[in-house]
């Protein structure tokens, strides 16, 4: 097993960083490209959804923990916001709290498609905490 911790202000371009990071820690688990890029789109709508609307234009601080561990990643993301009200009403596919037409509420959706295990535990005013997993599937030797 391995582990790693960052922690990072939530800041826009903070967002590359951490997919990178993620995918960096990833990489000894060779992950294929496509499985890679998954986990790469998960974990900037997460990292997103925090400075979004965790955060909602105030700085505050992102935590990513990330653990390997026989073929699986596991990546969980923090923050200390807002929280969210109906975590079961944030999880349907088109909800957002933005009445301005720019998100389009599909990153908790996104996160769920693209990752094998998806939850997400929240509280409003204490934060909220996304948990993903990603389990790679190596890729068959040639048979020549």
């Amino acid at each position: 097993m391995n582990e790693m911790r960052l922690k990072f202000l939530s800041r826009s371009e903070n967002e590359t960083f951490a997919r990178n990071c993620v995918a960096a820690f990833a990489l000894p688990l060779e992950p294929s490209l496509s499985e890679l890029s998954d986990v790469k789109t998960a974990v900037s709508e997460a990292v997103t959804n925090c400075i979004v609307h965790g955060y909602a234009g105030r700085e505050g601080w992102i935590e990513i923990v990330c653990k390997t561990e026989e073929g699986r990643l596991d990546v969980e993301i923090s923050d200390e916001g807002r929280g969210i009200g109906n975590v079961t009403e944030a999880l349907a596919p088109f909800f957002t709290t933005l009445a301005d037409g720019e998100r389009s509420g599909m990153g908790f959706t996104i996160m769920q498609t693209f990752m094998t295990d998806f939850s997400v535990v929240s509280e409003e005013g204490k934060g909220t905490r996304v948990k993903m997993s990603k389990t790679f599937k190596k890729a068959e030797p040639d048979a020549r």
